[in-house]
């Protein structure tokens, strides 16, 4: 089950000489030996230096929902390269993938472009300041907002003690200046009188509360419809905005993303991913009130914003999910997935759950899914983190953090199922294998 990795290494020693870790982002370093460097990328598959042969549930974290290289998105990003890139000015087509947003997602009512994730949450951030004229923000453990300051916080649950309290409030990065920290309430996944609580203290300075109704970033852990509502009710009754991260859920596990599968509606709202199928491209959305701020009382902008190759992409990759079957499909193809994946599991004795939406499934090695990222810590990650290299080894490409979902695409449906469900279990022998020598 060994495959080689000779030219990513060799390439790895000669990019860590002008590249920081080899690599352009540091999610993309697995180790000096363990580094993959991409070929080519069609459909489900990848393909590295080495000419290994991986079918892809990483799908670059999400974007790439129909699949790499889909030649209907490809026609259209090369029509939108005939536009001519970036002007400073704006174009009809802007307005034509806004109104689509407009009419999946009901929340949004007025639309602004960015390039990235990242750029859509600071900018959802600073609209909810600037409206509600209060600085202090809400977010949930255990969720995930891009690499900005504001949010590039953490819960330290691993080694954490309940009866000592709370656990510790750290930044992900070392540059994180330490004064964010009195800006930031955080609180646990579906605990909603811990937030009424919260606001009842603090409410006269708190202007958001974040979250991600299913936690990209946390093996999908998913708010109770019932939490979400009251969290609903609780933002409009103390004045705060709710800001709902789409960034990975949005166009994928339904066209209205989370907010459509828990009927509730943000403020503000954001989305990425899986807008253009992996061309760089991102969206801030909400209610007409507060979204009418941005040019007169709010900043927003950026030279690269609705470039027109991805916005073309988007205008094809939301039609494809407006008017076809596609996410039906993907929805399909994932359930599958779990079942053949479970019973391989049943059959072995190992605990284990699924939590999430089938287009992008956590897996947890526990009896019970956790509901909120302080349980995390109770299932077996480690026995994930072993099983993850060898499922690279057998062809199987999922991030090594247990805490990244498995995604699906449309084009996982050609001749992926089987061959999956046949290198799990060849995996996971390897691994209970291992783990027998190691007690």
């Amino acid at each position: 089950m060994l495959r080689s990795r000779e030219k990513s290494n060799v390439h790895f020693r000669k990019a860590v000489k002008r590249l920081p870790l080899g690599v352009a982002s540091n999610f993309r370093y697995w180790g000096e030996d363990r580094t993959i460097y991409v070929k080519r990328g069609k459909g489900g598959r990848m393909w590295d230096i080495d000419d290994n042969e991986y079918i892809d549930y990483r799908l670059g974290y999400g974007p790439a929902i129909l699949g790499y290289a889909d030649d209907r998105v490809d026609k259209a990003a090369r029509d939108g390269m005939e536009v001519g890139g970036v002007f400073a000015l704006s174009t009809e087509l802007e307005h034509k993938v806004a109104e689509r947003i407009c009419s999946m997602a009901p929340a949004a009512e007025l639309v602004r472009f960015s390039v990235s994730g990242t750029e859509a949450v600071m900018a959802a951030l600073r609209v909810a300041r600037a409206y509600t004229g209060k600085d202090e923000y809400v977010l949930v453990e255990g969720g995930y907002h891009g690499v900005f300051s504001e949010c590039l916080w953490y819960a330290a649950v691993e080694g954490w003690d309940e009866s000592q309290g709370d656990p510790e409030l750290l930044p992900y990065s070392e540059g994180i200046p330490r004064l964010y920290s009195h800006l930031i309430h955080r609180v646990p996944m579906n605990d909603a009188d811990r937030l009424e609580r919260l606001f009842k203290r603090h409410a006269d300075k708190i202007g958001a509360f974040l979250v991600e109704p299913m936690m990209g970033n946390c093996c999908s852990i998913t708010a109770d419809r019932q939490y979400l509502e009251d969290v609903r009710w609780l933002c409009t009754k103390y004045n705060a905005l709710l800001i709902i991260d789409e960034v990975k859920t949005g166009f994928r596990v339904a066209k209205g993303g989370v907010q459509e599968l828990m009927g509730v509606n943000a403020d503000l709202c954001t989305f990425a991913k899986s807008m253009a199928n992996g061309y760089p491209i991102s969206a801030l959305a909400g209610k007409e009130e507060i979204m009418r701020i941005i040019g007169k009382r709010v900043v927003h902008g950026g030279t690269y914003t609705a470039h027109s190759v991805a916005l073309a992409a988007a205008d094809k990759t939301l039609e494809i999910l407006d008017e076809t079957e596609a996410l039906a499909d993907i929805a399909d193809y994932g359930a599958r997935l779990r079942e053949g994946i479970g019973k391989i599991l049943s059959r072995r004795g190992i605990p284990h759950c699924f939590v999430g939406h089938p287009a992008m499934s956590g897996l947890f090695f526990a009896s019970t899914p956790p509901d909120n990222y302080r349980d995390w810590v109770h299932t077996d990650y480690t026995f994930y983190k072993a099983l993850a290299p060898n499922l690279h080894d057998a062809g199987i490409l999922v991030e090594p953090d247990s805490r990244e979902p498995w995604f699906i695409c449309e084009a996982h449906a050609e001749n992926c199922l089987d061959e999956t469900i046949a290198k799990f279990e060849q995996a996971l022998d390897v691994t209970l294998e291992q783990r027998g020598k190691c007690e």
